[in-house]
C-alpha cells in the first residue's frame, strides 16, 4: 500500500508539473519566442507555423488563449513587436514614430495591446491605424506614412498607449490580410514598418 501511495503521489505531482508549466508557457510566453518556424525582421517577428498545419500544440495553444492571431496565414500574415528598432522593450510611457511605405497586402493595419495581450484602455477609444485611416505623403509608389504610438501622442495620426502613472510593456501587432505571394514566402525579406523611440515621461 506504502508502494501505491509513493506511485499516486508522484504521479499527482508530475502532473500539477506538467500542467503548470503548459499553463506558463501558453500565458506568459511571447507568441513567437523560441518557437520552430521563427523569422525576424528588424523588430517585427512572424512564425512559418502560425496559421499552418505544421503547427505544434503549443503554438496552437498559444494562438488559441491570444486570439490574436486567428486567420490562416494564406488569408493573414501576422508580424509582432515587442521592442523598437533598437532593440528596447516597448513601453506604454514612451512615445514611438513608425513610420513605412505600402505594404505587399490588399489591407493592413496596426494594433497596440497590453501585456495582457488586451487593447490599451484610453479616452479616445482608438487602438490602431490601417491602411485608409492614415495620411500618405508623397506620391505614387514613393507613398508614405508615419503616426506616433504613445501616452502623449494627441494630433496626426497616432494610437495612445492611456495615461497610467507608471509605463508598462506593450506590444504592436501588424496584420497584413490577403498577402501577396513574397509576404508568406519570405516574411524576412519584406520591408516593414520603422519603430522609432522619440520620447519617454
Amino acid at each position: 500500500m506504502k508502494l501505491i501511495g509513493k506511485l499516486a503521489a508522484a504521479f499527482l505531482i508530475a502532473l500539477m508539473l506538467g500542467l503548470g508549466s503548459a499553463w506558463a508557457v501558453i500565458n506568459n510566453m511571447l507568441p513567437f519566442a523560441g518557437r520552430g518556424g521563427t523569422v525576424q525582421n528588424s523588430a517585427w517577428t512572424t512564425s512559418l507555423l502560425t496559421g499552418s498545419n505544421a503547427a505544434d500544440p503549443y503554438t496552437r495553444a498559444i494562438v488559441a488563449r491570444s486570439g490574436l492571431l486567428a486567420l490562416d496565414k494564406s488569408e493573414t500574415v501576422y508580424f509582432t513587436a515587442f521592442t523598437d528598432d533598437g532593440g528596447e522593450a516597448l513601453q506604454t510611457g514612451c512615445t514611438y514614430g513608425i513610420s513605412g511605405s505600402r505594404l505587399p497586402a490588399r489591407w493592413w493595419s496596426i494594433t497596440a495591446y497590453g501585456a495582457d495581450h488586451f487593447l490599451i484602455p484610453n479616452e479616445d477609444g482608438k487602438y490602431s491605424e490601417d491602411k485608409n485611416s492614415l495620411t500618405w505623403l508623397g506620391d505614387g509608389a514613393e507613398q508614405r506614412f508615419f503616426f506616433t504610438v504613445g501616452p502623449d501622442a494627441k494630433s496626426g495620426d497616432f494610437i495612445p498607449t492611456g495615461h497610467e502613472e507608471e509605463s508598462a510593456p506593450f506590444s504592436l501587432t501588424l496584420r497584413l490580410y490577403n498577402p501577396e505571394p513574397q509576404v508568406i514566402e519570405t516574411p524576412g525579406d519584406i520591408t516593414l514598418p520603422t519603430l522609432t523611440k522619440e520620447r519617454c515621461q
